[in-house]
């Protein structure tokens, strides 16, 4: 299934949240309950334990503004808020200036277990920088994915695609902006197929990110990355396709 960006207001979509996750976990309260009564009607229900595993780069830690205001930990804290939870437990495997191959390794030194209940994966604008190519990247994104998927215990449902936000808005991409847009668009339309043809959600947070080129406090401070305000947006945009793929 493919997503984008729709034309909802942001106030609107943060008051959509608790609704959202009010009728999530009540279904899965629901379900816990039913396939109880099932088994035996004394057996206590089992802890409410979600897992989530955040891959990506600088954007996925908030390089520039801090790992607490990246979308991964502000997605958590929200839950964590809203819902009431024994654990919601966040692994974010990610570094600045991250390619695809850096993401693999990561992936290979880190070695995450399959029972994440959702995954999310946010990589390339690394591979566009270094001048690496589609090609390239299509087969080593590729196999990322199918090693998303495995980390959501072989689910694609649970695993959600973020397309590369566009780094030619900030001041340290203005003398080649239409040059980078182009690349962007490329290895975007690159992965929305991949994500196609494995089944996995892929949500366009591109187009949000280019908002910034008339809002300069959606720039951090270091004049490359996106501030809070923006990490902040992309969630808003992300919130319902977050929850959605949450599985239990």
């Amino acid at each position: 299934m493919i997503y984008s960006r729709t034309h909802v207001k942001l106030a609107e979509k943060k008051s959509m949240r608790r609704p959202l996750l009010f009728v999530f976990f009540i279904s899965l309260f629901a379900c816990s309950k039913n396939e109880a009564q099932v088994i035996n009607d004394s057996t206590q229900l089992h802890p409410l334990k979600l897992r989530y595993l955040a891959l990506g780069d600088s954007y996925t830690i908030g390089t520039a503004i801090g790992p607490e205001k990246a979308y991964p930990q502000i997605f958590a804290d929200s839950v964590r808020q809203e819902a009431s939870l024994d654990s919601f437990f966040v692994q974010v495997i990610a570094q600045n200036g991250w390619t695809t191959a850096d993401l693999k390794n990561g992936i290979t030194t880190t070695q995450p277990d399959s029972s994440f209940n959702l995954v999310t994966i946010l990589i390339g604008v690394n591979n566009q920088y270094q001048r690496r190519s589609i090609t390239e990247y299509e087969n080593e994104f590729s196999q990322l994915l199918q090693d998303a998927i495995a980390f959501a215990d072989g689910d694609s449902s649970r695993v959600l695609v973020l397309s590369i936000p566009d780094w030619g808005v900030s001041p340290a991409g203005a003398g080649n902006r239409a040059l980078i847009a182009e690349e962007i668009d490329n290895f975007n339309a690159a992965q929305k197929q991949i994500a196609l043809t494995e089944g996995v959600r892929f949500v366009d947070i591109t187009t949000l990110s280019r908002s910034a080129l008339s809002d300069p406090s959606l720039i951090a401070s270091d004049g490359l990355h996106f501030s809070a305000k923006m990490q902040q947006q992309w969630l808003d945009l992300l919130y319902p396709h977050l929850v959605e793929s949450l599985k239990f």
